[in-house]
């Protein structure tokens, strides 16, 4: 009886280490996504050298990833929110949102077209970034004017934060504040309704010029002030 028993728990104590070897076969924890697509890093190079549009595709979301890093490694910063793109289809329309101080901001994160890029005698690089919605969609603005377009309309964010890495291949970012942001001169809108929208094309800079900035907390510094200072955790400023 003793040695059935001693004999059915080795059975047990094996197959337990069986299926476990087995499913960390078929579930590799930590795997990167190469090891999970079966691609050295050379061949996951040429597939995004081929197809530009999944270049600048990958190179938008690196910069989210990017800005977030750059965000969280200030210890005011708290509640970093990303909606996931369904998200942002159902009302949730900023790339993120953090609260700094005590107040809720959000961002919205925009690269370099690499067409647009020159670079001038002086060493000065200029280029532009398409700052609009993916899609046409209907927008109420402050005057109560309906329509549809692909334009951001003033005030839907508080900070742009603009990839500059195609310039150096370095990530630097210009921010700017959404107020400072170019509007629509598009001859299809009112001249009260182009000031409500935003420009779907924005020139910058490296070295940055006014007003953008490389840094995102001297903005949100003044937008703080602004709003009456920071706000302590037991909610005084």
């Amino acid at each position: 009886m003793y040695v059935s028993i001693t004999l059915l728990s080795l059975a047990m104590h094996l197959t337990y280490h069986c299926l476990t070897y087995l499913k960390a076969l078929s579930f590799p924890m930590n795997e990167t996504i190469l090891e999970k697509w079966q691609l050295t890093a050379e061949e996951l190079t040429e597939i995004i050298d081929e197809n530009p549009s999944l270049r600048g595709f990958m190179l938008g979301y690196v910069a989210e990833y990017k800005l977030r890093l750059l965000l969280t490694s200030s210890d005011e910063v708290s509640e970093l929110q990303k909606p996931d793109d369904h998200a942002r289809g159902h009302g949730k329309k900023n790339d993120m949102t953090i609260v700094y101080k005590g107040h809720r901001f959000s961002f919205e994160v925009k690269s370099l077209q690499t067409n647009s890029i020159t670079m001038l005698d002086d060493g000065t690089y200029i280029g532009k970034a398409q700052v609009d919605a993916s899609d046409s969609r209907e927008v109420i603005l402050p005057n109560g004017d309906s329509l549809k377009t692909t334009c951001l309309v003033v005030g839907g964010f508080d900070i742009l934060g603009i990839n500059l890495f195609q310039f150096r291949e370095e990530w630097d970012f210009g921010f700017i504040l959404n107020r400072d942001l170019p509007r629509s001169r598009y001859r299809k809108y009112t001249p009260e309704q182009q000031e409500y929208l935003l420009s779907t094309l924005v020139s910058v800079t490296w070295p940055l010029q006014n007003p953008f900035m490389p840094d995102p907390f001297a903005l949100l510094d003044v937008l703080v002030e602004e709003r009456g200072g920071a706000i302590s955790a037991s909610g005084t400023s």
